[in-house]
């Protein structure tokens, strides 16, 4: 069977990206994100789980550097890493093509463990993550703190994801129609 997974910002469109691939390649979709729930669960994991949304966000934008905040999700992901794995392998031995989404699977994890490709997805505009945000707040409550948010994610986490795919070899889309062409390439 055929496997890919898609990575990248928060609110580029994984999980719509995921469906709609599924659905053609009649693949499983398999949201990472929602193995936060069990993962809370874990005293070793809940701070993980909770890291971010415990924390002041005006503060946490003030005072972290755009590569602390890239180790702060990338000790995030280590720590849910064998979780995700075990999630990946149990998929795996259904025998069902699936594709795999999540802010989690960093490129370097990925290129670690898995013996199958995919694709990170970048948003398309910090814009677009900005109407997205307003619409559907994720941590930010005012507008301030969600434009914020928007431009960390696209500007500053998105350019470490672009770096990080393109060393271990994954494509960058900022374009979902592009994305769910390579991964209807991948999945057939």
């Amino acid at each position: 069977m055929k496997y890919a997974f898609i990575t990248g910002i928060p609110a580029a469109g994984k999980s719509y990206l995921a469906k709609t691939v599924a659905q053609k390649t009649n693949s499983l979709h398999i949201d990472i994100d929602k193995l936060r729930v069990e993962m809370a669960k874990n005293p070793n994991l809940e701070p993980w789980v909770n890291f971010f949304s415990n924390k002041d966000e005006k503060e946490y934008w003030e005072m972290t550097t755009p590569q602390e905040h890239w180790e702060n999700l990338k000790k995030q992901s280590e720590a849910f890493w064998p979780t995700i794995l075990e999630k990946i392998h149990e998929v795996e031995k259904t025998g069902n093509s699936a594709i795999f989404e999540g802010v989690n699977i960093l490129p370097h994890l990925a290129h670690q463990d898995l013996d199958f490709s995919g694709v990170v997805l970048l948003g398309e505009s910090e814009r677009s993550l900005f109407e997205i945000f307003k619409s559907n707040p994720r941590w930010g409550k005012t507008m301030e703190l969600q434009e914020k948010e928007a431009e960390w994610f696209f500007v500053h986490e998105g350019k470490i994801y672009k770096s990080e795919a393109r060393k271990y070899g994954y494509k960058t889309f900022h374009d979902s129609i592009k994305a769910e062409e390579e991964l209807i390439r991948m999945l057939k």
